[in-house]
């Protein structure tokens, strides 16, 4: 669960308030039936002292009572929270008042006589909306709290904390560092990160795709060359290491620069020189190199050098998947909406229970880069879907929302007690709860403590 505080399924509570003794108590017994906690109030006077807008619940009112009417609680209430849901409880007189508090910010209303049912299908949707509300004002006060490499490198997950830490240590050293990753995951942002956070910040930041250029003027964009060192070369060009003197040059997709331009650039970083084509002059660099790849470089021989591997390879930054830290996908994809918002000038549409869901679920092959373009899509109007998902949790359910979210919960925790072995302290860890909340989510799911996700038994 996303937000800075676990919102658990006990922890919903209603507050009732009707002045009839009975009503109050026939309503309450039947809400508890459904799992839920009831509060009852004969009057709304101490409805203002409650902690509204941390409140995981909603507010349940007749509308006439003596004293206080169920509108003068409800004005109250949404002085303190606008957000908080408030059903109305009206007499048939009451209707048409009943329609205007709406307006004027009630969740809904409901007209007596009604079935016990009736109100709890009314409640059990308000209580999903109470807990999307406060997950997203739980995000943004994470995000507005955070640092800005915190800002930058967005997750709570154990694996983007370290990396935030490796970056921090030696964002202010000019030391090489080798950044690996798949494709999407961010390695120009931890580039620009090791560059910003340091004492170049000053200074030019090259990035060069080194997958993009042509073989052919390889050589003359990365070193430069001389007037008339080739035909069309009619001025001086300073290449891109020239260029970033006293800044930082960006390798990316380094294992496709050509095998026999590998030398020449292992020459330049050991030297800290570099020479243009047609000349005999060395230039001096001050320079930090960083270099990004997709591949694993040590394996590969043939067609990566093993020296300039390892003069590259003095500190290496590992990028996880973002499959791999599923739990940091929510707090990713409303930050992305949040920037979404900025550029385009629209309003976040609402982020359902069934929306994130499907944003754990997917494999996100693309990754960052993937997730980025659905957020915008999102904000634009244009979401589609996810497309192709992996997993038996991507399929979709049927019946009652809650019993959906509790069957893709199971799943998760199912699949995280497979990918350990059966063993219960790293799946918490991994899932980034305590093992008292773990045990709780198992005994609530009827999950079993040796179950695993193909349902064999486990050792814990």
């Amino acid at each position: 669960m996303v937000g800075s505080v676990e919102l658990r399924r006990e922890d919903r509570v209603v507050h009732l308030i009707d002045d009839d003794a009975d009503l109050r108590h026939a309503l309450t017994q039947s809400l508890e039936l459904e799992s839920l906690c009831v509060v009852s109030h004969s009057n709304g006077d101490d409805i203002a002292d409650l902690p509204l807008r941390s409140l995981y619940g909603v507010i349940v009112s007749d509308i006439r009572m003596p004293g206080a009417s169920g509108l003068d609680v409800m004005r109250n209430v949404l002085a303190v929270d606008p957000t908080m849901p408030v059903i109305l409880i009206t007499g048939h007189g009451d209707v048409q008042m009943a329609v205007d508090a709406m307006r004027a910010g009630a969740y809904d209303f409901i007209e007596k006589p009604f079935a016990a049912n009736r109100l709890f299908s009314v409640v059990e949707r308000a209580l999903e909306k109470r807990r999307l509300v406060l997950e997203n004002r739980s995000l943004r006060s994470a995000l507005e709290g955070a640092d800005e490499l915190s800002a930058r490198l967005v997750g709570r997950n154990p694996a983007i904390q370290h990396l935030r830490a490796q970056i921090a240590a030696v964002a202010g050293t000019d030391v090489d560092v080798l950044i690996t990753g798949e494709t999407g995951v961010g390695k120009e942002v931890v580039a620009r990160a090791l560059h910003d956070f340091g004492p170049r910040s000053k200074g030019n930041f090259v990035a060069i795709n080194c997958a993009a250029l042509p073989a052919e003027i390889f050589e003359s964009e990365l070193f430069g060359h001389e007037a008339g060192a080739f035909t069309g070369a009619q001025k001086l060009r300073v290449g891109k290491l020239e260029h970033a003197n006293g800044g930082t040059i960006f390798l990316d997709e380094i294992e496709s620069m050509p095998i026999d331009l590998q030398a020449k650039l292992l020459r330049a970083i050991e030297q800290r020189s570099v020479e243009r084509l047609g000349s005999n002059r060395s230039v001096t660099l001050d320079v930090r190199f960083v270099a990004a790849t997709k591949a694993d470089l040590a394996r590969d021989p043939g067609r990566f050098r093993a020296d300039l591997y390892y003069r590259l390879n003095v500190v290496t930054l590992m990028i996880p998947a973002l499959r791999e830290r599923k739990d940091d996908i929510p707090v990713l994809f409303f930050h992305m909406c949040r920037e979404a918002r900025a550029r385009y000038r629209r309003e976040i549409p609402e982020v359902t229970p069934a929306l994130e869901a499907g944003l754990v679920a997917h494999d996100w092959p693309g990754n960052v880069r993937e997730l980025r373009n659905a957020a915008d899509r999102f904000v634009l109007g244009m979401w589609s879907g996810f497309g192709p998902l992996t997993g038996e949790q991507a399929a979709p359910g049927t019946g009652r929302l809650s019993e959906q979210m509790d069957s893709f919960e199971r799943s998760i925790i199912q699949a995280e007690i497979g990918r350990n072995g059966g063993a219960l302290k790293p799946t918490y860890e991994a899932l980034g709860i305590s093992r008292k909340g773990l045990y709780e989510k198992m005994r609530r799911l009827g999950l079993s403590a040796a179950e695993t996700s193909d349902g064999s038994a486990a050792a814990q």
